[in-house]
């Protein structure tokens, strides 16, 4: 397994790896399945062995945001675990997905025992603070080209695959999945898309992206 970039797993040696997997039950999700429920008890957590998942919430008005993508290594649901809180989001597969299920019980005892995952851990919720930071300050600061080119440098760096005609992007969101990750219009992503395919940096199909131009997505992501 090669663990995402900012991922628990991605911070710890094999043997740590190894101690906090073999107390859990795995589990396979195909895709497009429920893997924790927005407002459902929290006595359990998930570290995702392989596959992606899609990190949503609901808002007021009933519209559902997808606001992340974790992969190999990251955790699900850890601070719920923690702190005994109900779900603040709801996971859904967008591919087959293999998990390790620990109990919260598990979970805290081996951070007691194994000080190296617990450092683990304060590191990657350092970088989904940061992400966040990211995006609050990218929202109030960068104009919507900025911001979507900073969100498909992210992903390119995060699960691009070196082709010939450039880095493709498997990714599972739609436009305005985007565009509601961006706090922007659907019509504005689209714009911004048609921007950087006039430029030659990326060319798009259903669920895909080739970015041509990896050097300039991340120029314009720096600006």
């Amino acid at each position: 397994m090669q663990p995402a970039r900012g991922s628990l797993l991605s911070y710890l040696p094999e043997a740590e790896r190894e101690h906090l997997l073999a107390g859990g039950i795995r589990r396979v999700f195909g895709g497009d399945e429920v893997l924790i429920r927005e407002d459902d008890p929290s006595d359990f957590l998930h570290v995702i062995v392989s596959g992606w998942v899609r990190v949503s919430t609901l808002l007021a008005d009933g519209r559902e945001l997808v606001y992340a993508l974790r992969g190999p290594g990251d955790v699900l649901g850890e601070l719920a675990a923690l702190h005994g809180w109900e779900r603040t989001a709801s996971v859904r597969s967008v591919e087959p997905t293999t998990v390790v299920q620990l109990t919260a019980q598990q979970f805290q005892a081996c951070l007691r025992k194994r000080p190296e995952i617990a450092i683990g851990v304060i590191k990657s919720l350092a970088v989904r603070l940061r992400e966040a930071e990211r995006a609050r300050v990218g929202a109030v600061a960068l104009d919507i080209s900025h911001r979507l080119a900073g969100h498909l440098a992210r992903l390119m760096a995060e699960r691009g695959r070196p082709t010939a005609d450039g880095i493709v992007i498997d990714t599972p969101f739609t436009q305005e999945e985007i565009a509601n990750q961006l706090g922007a219009s659907r019509r504005a992503v689209a714009r911004a898309m048609a921007m950087l395919r006039a430029r030659g940096v990326l060319v798009t199909g259903r669920r895909r992206i080739i970015v041509g131009r990896p050097d300039v997505l991340r120029s314009l992501a720096r600006l």
